[in-house]
């Protein structure tokens, strides 16, 4: 009996040990699978994008929209591979600052910055995390103290620049006003870019004959008295930079320089819909693609934001409205010829 008990136990005993080699020996298999599946995942990957639009008005609205384009084709889509959480700050900088606070306190996988101020928002609530930034409509990234440089930003932040081709903007006011001596400027003296396009507005005047007559504000209350002011001291036009601020008051602007038969250049197409008389317009929904595709390359590990170059606009189109130049009793000078006419009924001055 004791032998049988004996050779029972040994039965037993062997099976379990054969039990426990198998499963070890199953082990490596189990670990490779689950690998895998960790990097079908990480492919796969749904990412979050963050995005800050500084204020709404159309040429901001159309970065997004070229954003949105260039991620698609890139192969992210949102609903897809992508979430957006699109927020704007309706002007303002603190609402930029705190949507961008909750953005990183979110942990999300970028965040986009279109405009100056919204950008810089990012860049100062991200710049301690490893969560890249990007932006777009951003005129002097540098002196936003976003970027180190243009070639090469250091920062983990990059983006798509609208410098203005302020030269050729001058050139056109003289061709529209061949006997103009002074040009009104408006800016918004907490924003980089305005300051620096001022400044380069003043070097090229003399060249042209201008004499710059130019008014700073902190904020959008103080843009209607600014406006009265420039054009109480005998402009003969006002021109807009890319001044976030300004441009998202630009009835404000158009309404007193209309009393006076005053005509405004813009700094892009949509302006001029809405009642500017002429400009040297940037494609905004081609920048905010460039853009979109940066960024997908960034969330995909093919780019870093620190080594990638700040995308610098090459191209801008002339375009004038038909009935703003009727109404002011101007005709389009031959050099423009080819400009691309617009004519909207919100552009109509009264």
């Amino acid at each position: 009996m004791k032998n049988t008990m004996k050779k029972l136990t040994a039965a037993i005993t062997a099976i379990a040990l054969a039990a426990s080699f198998t499963a070890c020996s199953s082990a490596p298999v189990a670990s490779t699978a689950n690998s895998t599946a960790g990097a079908v995942s990480q492919t796969a990957k749904n990412f979050k994008i963050g995005v800050i639009q500084y204020a709404p008005h159309p040429s901001l609205d159309n970065c997004y929209k070229g954003f949105q384009a260039g991620l698609e084709e890139a192969g992210l889509k949102e609903g897809s591979n992508i979430t957006i959480d699109f927020q704007n700050a309706q002007g303002d900088n603190a609402n930029g600052d705190l949507i961008a606070k909750n953005m990183v306190s979110k942990k999300y996988d970028l965040i986009m910055g279109i405009a100056t101020p919204a950008a810089m928002s990012a860049y100062s609530a991200a710049k301690n995390t490893n969560i890249p930034v990007v932006f777009t409509a951003v005129s002097d990234a540098v002196a936003a103290g976003i970027v180190k440089s243009n070639a090469k930003p250091e920062l983990n932040c990059t983006g798509s620049s609208d410098v203005l081709p302020l030269e050729q903007q001058m050139k056109m006011i003289r061709s529209f006003l061949p006997n103009a001596k002074k040009i009104g400027i408006l800016y918004t003296t907490s924003e980089p870019n305005s300051v620096s396009q001022l400044k380069q507005f003043k070097e090229l005047a003399p060249k042209y004959n201008f004499e710059i007559v130019d008014v700073g504000v902190t904020n959008a209350s103080e843009v209607a008295a600014a406006a009265a002011t420039v054009v109480s001291k005998g402009v003969d036009c006002i021109n807009n930079f890319t001044d976030n601020n300004v441009v998202n008051n630009l009835s404000t602007v158009l309404q007193a320089a209309n009393a006076k038969k005053i005509p405004v250049f813009g700094s892009e197409e949509e302006q001029v819909k809405n009642g500017c008389l002429a400009s040297q317009s940037i494609d905004y929904v081609a920048l905010g693609k460039e853009t979109g595709k940066m960024a997908a390359k960034i969330l995909k590990g093919e780019a870093k934001a620190s080594e990638t170059p700040v995308y610098m606009v090459k191209d801008c189109t002339p375009v004038y409205n038909k009935a703003v130049m009727a109404t002011l009793g101007l005709t389009l000078p031959s050099e423009y010829s080819s400009a691309t006419a617009v004519t909207t009924d919100a552009a109509v001055q009264k």
